[in-house]
């Protein structure tokens, strides 16, 4: 990842993720009722779990051809706790898209940190490196994630749900598929 890239709002920093923000990882994802959410995070989530995830993220480079990747921890800038996570993946810069999502440790919920920290990534995405589509989902019972999405103007796909192992219970879930453009968004 390029460890240059560091992105601000009022109330957070989006940056890479380090080895000091482990356990403040573990914290949050090992919640099943955040990882029921999150189709590759597994429960119980352990140390050896963060570690992995992190040397990943530090392998990345969002100059990596079709799968280019910005994946960032969200700290809070008050106490600089690490809150969650959030993601631009699968960057095609001949396609103008990517991929990507967040995730919110369960005590900093009905905050607005989501909202923020979506946001600034949304414009990241758009304003920054030019993409003209951002590709996302959730799957179904996780209306708080579809009602953020919404919020910045994204819409269901008309393409049919995409089948996601959950690793967090093994179960088989249907991923509802949504996208933003750039005019969608510029419009909203």
């Amino acid at each position: 990842m390029n460890m240059e890239t560091v992105l601000e709002t009022k109330a957070l920093i989006l940056r890479p993720w380090t080895s000091e923000d482990i356990d403040q990882l573990v914290d949050g994802l090992n919640d099943v009722n955040v990882a029921e959410w999150l189709a590759f995070v597994p429960h119980p989530y352990a140390r050896s779990d963060a570690l992995k995830w992190i040397e990943h993220c530090q392998r990345l480079s969002p100059d990596d051809g079709a799968q280019g990747a910005y994946e960032f921890a969200i700290e809070r800038k008050a106490d600089r706790i690490v809150i969650g996570g959030v993601s631009l993946n699968s960057i095609d810069k001949e396609r103008g898209s990517a991929g990507g999502g967040i995730w919110i440790n369960a005590a900093y919920h009905r905050r607005g940190y989501g909202r923020e920290a979506f946001g600034e990534r949304i414009r990241f995405a758009f304003d920054t490196l030019r993409l003209r589509e951002l590709h996302n989902g959730y799957f179904p019972g996780n209306e708080p994630s579809w009602d953020l999405q919404k919020r910045f103007g994204y819409k269901r796909t008309a393409e049919e749900p995409r089948r996601r192992r959950c690793l967090a219970d093994g179960s088989w879930r249907d991923e509802i598929l949504t996208s933003l453009s750039r005019e969608d968004w510029i419009r909203n």
